[in-house]
């Protein structure tokens, strides 16, 4: 099967792209700027494109899937050509649903949680040498590539994101698995660049529950009072199993899950994290892990990457890194922390930089999402305020929002990072929570 990716540079598209490689699909693909790690993971199977840019002449006749990336826009020269030469055109997610409409598609959705979640199951599979195909947002270890695709295997487990599918696809990435097991971790208002209301962002969730099968299975989590209404109020027919956060204990500064078979030692911390465990043994249930192989495994599991992540520094100061930026992920991140390092000294870090974090009508949702720490921080570029066209922010309306008199607010890195430099690392403990930089801070030193 000859297949062409249009923005093969993104995260997710490249991981695709070499996936269909291993398979034995003839690959090639374009796009305007691939970073690191992409650009080398793509040279290394040799599908880098020798030049950047669109290339309309790419598209021929012969090709028997155009894939389309996000990142491409709906005027591409080559989705132009694409669509003149009446080429089938697939998003991601559709794609995806085409090399598994006939296995047992497993689908992990929620604001929050998913892809650890989801890298909890695959961990847990993989520990017990049971073989899956599978899509996953974050690099795992013990794993070469996010996305796996075969002939054979009977399942395929895949983190189900609500975001819009492609330039001319504007579903939900989600709605398109049509899932026979499905799990639903939380609700709360994110992407609000794209779902204006609340209720908007709902009712995706919504029509998710409303595309799991005839007679399938929805793992959800009893104590998010949104998810519980969705599915109270879903019409079509479906097994549900409700999960909630386990019994668990901190023993110097080590987390034991209580179990009927005896405390288990966990090397994640935090009730959020908990949580999540405790839905994706559930799933693993549906999957034919029985509870006692689930914790032998689960013993192991370190965290997704970037997800309470540890770093490792040159001065051996406790760091810790989490992807968090929405609301709802600061909150649980920050109360993990707290929970965790009792009688340390405990700084947090957050930046803004999505165009839901700048908002000032979704910064409301960040109200004390900053409390219990000991120095709370909050990073945001004045510059990057300009390049999104947005109106300027204050400090002041920063710390109003957060409800947080405490809060230090930086607008410029330079401000940021000499501050950062006067901070003695080894003592005290620091959670940096990003899905960007820090305006290029080295979190290793």
């Amino acid at each position: 099967m000859k297949t062409h990716f249009i923005a093969i540079g993104g995260s997710a598209m490249h991981n695709l792209a070499i996936a269909l490689k291993d398979k034995g699909y003839q690959v090639t693909g374009s796009d305007d700027a691939i970073f690191e790690p992409s650009k080398s993971r793509l040279e290394k199977k040799g599908i880098l494109p020798q030049e950047m840019g669109w290339f309309p002449e790419k598209i021929t006749q012969d090709i028997d899937a155009v894939i389309l990336g996000m990142h491409a826009h709906q005027d591409n020269p080559e989705l132009a050509k694409a669509k003149e030469l009446g080429l089938k055109i697939y998003s991601y997610p559709e794609f995806l649903y085409e090399q598994s409409k006939n296995k047992t598609r497993v689908v992990i959705a929620g604001s929050h949680g998913k892809t650890t979640i989801t890298s909890m199951i695959l961990h847990v599979l993989n520990f017990h040498q049971k073989d899956v195909d599978f899509m996953v947002g974050a690099q795992l270890e013990g794993f070469d590539c996010m996305v796996k695709l075969t002939q054979d295997n009977d399942f395929m487990v895949l983190e189900g994101d609500e975001y819009l599918s492609s330039p001319i696809d504007l579903r939900s990435k989600f709605l398109l698995y049509q899932p026979n097991i499905a799990l639903m971790s939380g609700i709360a208002w994110d992407h609000i660049n794209v779902f204006k209301t609340f209720d908007d962002y709902i009712e995706q969730f919504r029509k998710f529950v409303a595309s799991i099968t005839a007679g399938g299975v929805l793992v959800y989590n009893e104590e998010d009072p949104e998810v519980v209404k969705v599915v109270e109020n879903a019409e079509n027919y479906f097994r549900k199993i409700p999960y909630k956060t386990p019994e668990y204990e901190i023993n110097n500064g080590k987390v034991y899950l209580k179990t009927e078979m005896g405390d288990v030692p966990l090397s994640v911390f935090g009730a959020h994290n908990l949580l999540n465990l405790e839905g994706a043994r559930h799933i693993c249930r549906q999957l034919g892990i029985m509870d006692e192989d689930f914790y032998e495994a689960i013993m192991s599991f370190k965290g997704a990457s970037k997800r309470l992540e540890k770093v490792e520094r040159e001065d051996k100061g406790t760091l810790y890194k989490d992807f968090a930026h929405a609301p709802s992920k600061v909150k649980a991140a920050v109360k993990a922390f707290v929970e965790q390092f009792k009688n340390e000294k405990k700084y947090g870090f957050l930046e803004l930089h999505t165009y839901s974090s700048l908002n000032p009508v979704f910064l409301e949702q960040y109200d004390h999402a900053m409390d219990g720490l000991d120095e709370a921080i909050v990073f945001y570029s004045e510059d990057a305020l300009k390049i999104k066209r947005m109106e300027p922010i204050s400090p002041e309306f920063i710390k109003e929002k957060f409800k947080n008199e405490n809060l230090k607010v930086f607008t410029n890195a330079e401000d940021l990072h000499a501050y950062w430099n006067t901070l003695d690392k080894a003592n005290g403990v620091y959670l940096m929570m990003s899905s960007g930089n820090f305006g290029g801070l080295d979190l290793t030193k």
